[in-house]
């Protein structure tokens, strides 16, 4: 026998995961925490549990079997895993192992009652607790029956629960091993959790303490509703006390039994609010220890606390490192960009040396604080104004802080003089002349070539002295002062618009309609033009079968999506290359290269450099192309612009006309006149900086991956991609001292991971809080979902509910139900009759692509995809901002 295969838990720390499993680990740490009581024990190893399978063959070809199945397929993976569960049954512990198990019992006295719990390598990580996947089980008695208790942990790593835990985790079922705890059992008068933060809001200086009586398994199983008290800065500020008429107690013989409990002893606290405070402060020591919130299982016995488990709290959203101890509010970028998908550390490091303001980074996304603008009373102001516009929910969040006495201090603002504008201001107006617009794309053009020809001459470390100089020149452009007037005069018009004619004739949202095919909308023209392409394509009827036979090998061909970050998957992109030998194929593919000479660089996700380009996977397109030919007749794109140009025409007579017999009508008229020309002039450039941003990106993105596929030639780098989990400095370390630290890669790889389970709050504080806001409104009918209306109308019909753009199927009259739009899906919009998504705001993107298309649109919709079925037939009312459901 290998002396590895049983350990004390004495021996046991944090580094030793894969010999002895999470569970066993973290005891072995907990044991080492001066004045933390632990129950005695031992571990049967990893070693044990290889050695035993590596008895039975089948095992191979079974679990390559269960890392092809999909994460839904119920069925397959109830089948496999029972095949493999059996197999691991039909094995008999050896001997050695027997006897080893034996001794160690001794050691605790070989009568004594135990716990077997399974300890397996992927559990209680900081990532992913896998609490209660594996089985484990009270009070066995005796060497035969803690054996037997042994083998059933092991085939509990194969259960249904257990594998589908794996699948959606995207981890390898091979990389998993079992060890199992064997402990002494602790008998306690009360048992139950403390959590260290807040498990709903996730305020990290609150402690949750939830207790019942007898062993914790009553609490776990749900057999009681436990006492539940809060405690914040060593006070319980609030305890409820649970219907306690069960406990659970451990049999003579062995096992358990729920036995009722003295209805006066019922409602009685199970701990004193001493003990709950005692309890914290041992919570708080286990917390410093592990350096992250925990999940913390107690028993109460006589004389104190033994602790029994301690897990991280893995569905905490991470809080920004700061270095300090004060108060900080945080706003989500990726909710004004349309983007909340977790970002790996390349692409937050390159949107952080662009960025003008300071970003900070958490859960794989990034954030500004805005504590220095909620302080100053004026800037205070302007920010909650601007903020109840774009995204109300936005606001919300933010007065909720701000109405918590203390959190954010008030500080007077700076001394100015008379009649100047307080900082950060509105910036002059910008009168309504189209060569402005015209000069500033030209500039952004002539910047943007000289990038590409710069970044074209070098390599290695003065690549990323180019790249310097090169982010300089793009925050210059980002906080170009004339742009940045553009900009606000856009929507400052269309704000004034939907004022002064809802003040004035009770229009709601009337620039959605006189925005109508304004010009110089680069993302709306992208979707457009993809018509012109499907123009090109649809008289070719062997390129459309082509095409169509391309979709339907790819959805067979598609890999499961837990295996990884599908970013990183191989695809077969050569089709361009075949269409010439079809009939009518080189024109289509002329029609589609010149498409993707404009707009290629795009892609969903754009913010983030490390997502590929449409460039390089243009079989993204293709499913958008062949909806597009069969849904629209030829010359759909410009008859779409012909019509939004008339209806923005007829909308604007028709508003002057009713403003002029108003009193002081003709003062009315006349300003809204200027505004109206302001608005159409201006509007369309807001869409422009992304793209210009997009189109850096992209180089930055192409040169990056030329140095690291040379990296790859030097043998520096295991493959490409890899350098998407490094920072731009460590990168260019990594390109001068041709050296990896390969550990730091994987690290950053499992986190990415772990961070594209979580969801992102809108507003996040310092003390970890996650501040989703709420609308205050009453307008709506009873059950509706409310939002934010962002493009006038009301349309009705079959709701598409699409979380991924490339397996988007609609037909003609489809409302598309999403999670969030960037620019990239702006070729859906064409296709679908409203839109509706749990994101967005205002003056997002895809709010101005909605009011382009006129499709009506309400965003900011909370849980939209999940409240809203595929296929559902829902009412968009894009005037007055909810969703009905229908039957």
């Amino acid at each position: 026998m290998n002396e590895r295969d049983v350990v004390d838990l004495r021996e046991v720390d944090g580094t030793q995961t894969a010999l002895v499993g999470g569970k066993a680990a973290r005891l072995g740490e907990l044991s080492r925490i001066d004045g933390l009581r632990v129950p005695a024990g031992f571990c049967v190893t990893t070693s044990a549990y290889r050695r035993v399978t590596a008895e039975a063959p089948a095992i191979d070809d079974q679990l390559d079997r269960l890392s092809h199945l999909d994460p839904g397929d119920r069925e397959a993976i109830r089948t496999v895993g029972a095949e493999l569960r059996r197999t691991v049954e039909g094995i008999a512990i050896p001997d050695d192992l027997a006897a080893a198990v034996t001794t160690a019992l001794a050691r605790l006295g070989e009568d004594t009652a135990c716990t077997v719990r399974s300890s397996a390598t992927a559990e209680d990580l900081p990532t992913a607790s896998f609490a209660g996947q594996q089985d484990s089980y009270l009070n066995v008695v005796g060497p035969a029956a803690v054996l037997r208790h042994i083998g059933r942990c092991w085939t509990s790593l194969f259960t249904e629960r257990a594998v589908t835990y794996r699948l959606r985790n995207g981890i390898d079922h091979r990389a998993v091993h079992m060890a199992v705890v064997v402990q002494r059992l602790v008998v306690p008068q009360a048992a139950g959790v403390l959590f260290t933060a807040d498990p709903v809001t996730g305020d990290r200086r609150v402690a949750t303490v939830e207790a019942g009586l007898g062993l914790g398994e009553a609490l776990v199983s749900g057999l009681v509703n436990p006492d539940v008290s809060t405690v914040r800065d060593d006070e319980v500020v609030a305890t409820t006390v649970g219907a306690k008429q069960l406990a659970v107690h451990a049999l003579p013989t062995g096992g358990t039994q729920a036995l009722p409990v003295d209805p006066q002893r019922q409602a009685r606290p199970a701990l004193t609010d001493a003990q709950v405070v005692q309890l914290v402060r041992l919570g708080r020591r286990i917390e410093a220890h592990f350096g992250c919130p925990q999940d913390v299982e107690w028993c109460l016995v006589d004389d104190g606390f033994q602790i029994v488990q301690s897990r991280p709290i893995t569905t905490l959203f991470p809080v920004p490192e700061t270095g300090d101890r004060a108060g900080h509010v945080y706003v989500s970028v990726g909710h004004g960009q349309m983007m909340t998908d977790a970002m790996k550390p390349l692409g937050i490091s390159v949107w952080q040396l662009t960025a003008l303001a300071v970003m900070h980074e958490a859960g794989g996304r990034l954030w500004v604080d805005v504590t220095p603008r909620l302080a100053s009373p004026t800037s205070r102001d302007a920010l909650l104004e601007l903020m109840g516009r774009s995204d109300p929910l936005i606001r919300d969040a933010l007065q909720t802080v701000l109405d918590r006495d203390g959190f954010v201090p008030t500080l007077p603002d700076q001394d100015r003089a008379a009649g100047t504008p307080p900082a950060g201001g509105a910036p002059a107006p910008i009168e309504t002349d189209p060569a402005v617009v015209t000069e500033l794309i030209e500039r952004s053009q002539a910047s943007l070539a000289a990038l590409r020809r710069d970044l074209a001459t070098v390599t290695g470390p003065p690549l990323f002295d180019v790249l310097r100089t090169a982010f300089e020149e793009h925050r210059r452009l980002l906080g170009d002062p004339l742009s940045m007037r553009v900009i606000m005069a856009g929507m400052e018009a269309t704000w004034w618009l939907n004022d002064r004619l809802h003040e004035w004739l009770g229009e709601r949202n009337a620039a959605d309609t006189l925005t109508l095919s304004a010009p110089h909308n680069v993302t709306s023209e992208m979707g457009l033009a993809l018509l012109d392409v499907a123009d090109v394509i649809r008289p070719h009827p062997q390129v459309v079968e082509f095409l169509q036979r391309l979709v339907d090998e790819s959805s067979r061909d598609d890999a499961p999506r837990n295996a990884g970050s599908p970013d990183e998957s191989s695809r077969d992109e050569s089709f361009l290359a075949e269409l010439p030998r079809l009939a009518g194929g080189a024109e289509a593919r002329v029609a589609i290269e010149a498409w993707l000479t404009r707009y290629g660089m795009r892609c969903v996700g754009e913010i983030d450099i490390t997502r590929p380009r449409w460039s390089e996977r243009p079989t993204t397109l293709v499913p958008l192309i062949l909806d597009d030919i069969r849904l629209f007749e030829p010359g759909a794109a410009a008859r779409r612009f012909e019509q939004g140009l008339q209806r923005a025409e007829a909308k604007e007579r028709d508003v002057l006309e009713r403003l002029r017999p108003l009193p002081d009508g003709e003062r009315k008229a006349d300003e809204t006149k200027r505004m109206i020309d302001r608005v159409r002039t201006f509007i369309g450039y807001r869409e422009y900086p992304k793209y210009d941003l997009v189109n850096r990106y992209h180089l930055y993105r192409q040169a990056l991956l030329a140095e690291a596929e040379r990296l790859v030639q030097a043998q520096v780098l295991a493959r490409p991609e890899d350098v998407f989990y490094l920072t731009v400095a460590e990168l260019h370390e990594v390109a001068r001292t041709r050296q990896v630290d390969e550990a730091l890669v994987a690290r950053r790889r499992d986190a990415f991971r772990f961070h594209r389970t979580l969801t992102p709050p809108r507003v996040l504080t310092s003390d970890g809080e996650a501040l989703t806001g709420a609308y205050r409104r009453d307008d709506a009918p009873a059950g509706a979902l409310i939002g934010l209306p962002v493009s006038a109308g009301t349309v009705e019909g079959r709701a598409r509910v699409i979380l991924d753009l490339t397996r988007a199927e609609l037909d003609a009259g489809d409302i598309l139900v999403t999670t969030h739009t960037d620019p990239s899906w702006s070729p859906l919009f064409v296709a679908v009759t409203g839109l509706v998504t749990e994101v967005g705001g205002l003056m997002t993107h895809g709010a101005v692509i909605a009011r382009e298309y006129g499709l009506p649109a309400v965003v900011g919709v909370v849980d939209a995809t999940r409240l809203i079925r595929d296929g559902q037939r829902i009412r968009v009312h894009g005037t007055d901002g909810y969703v009905e459901l229908l039957s």
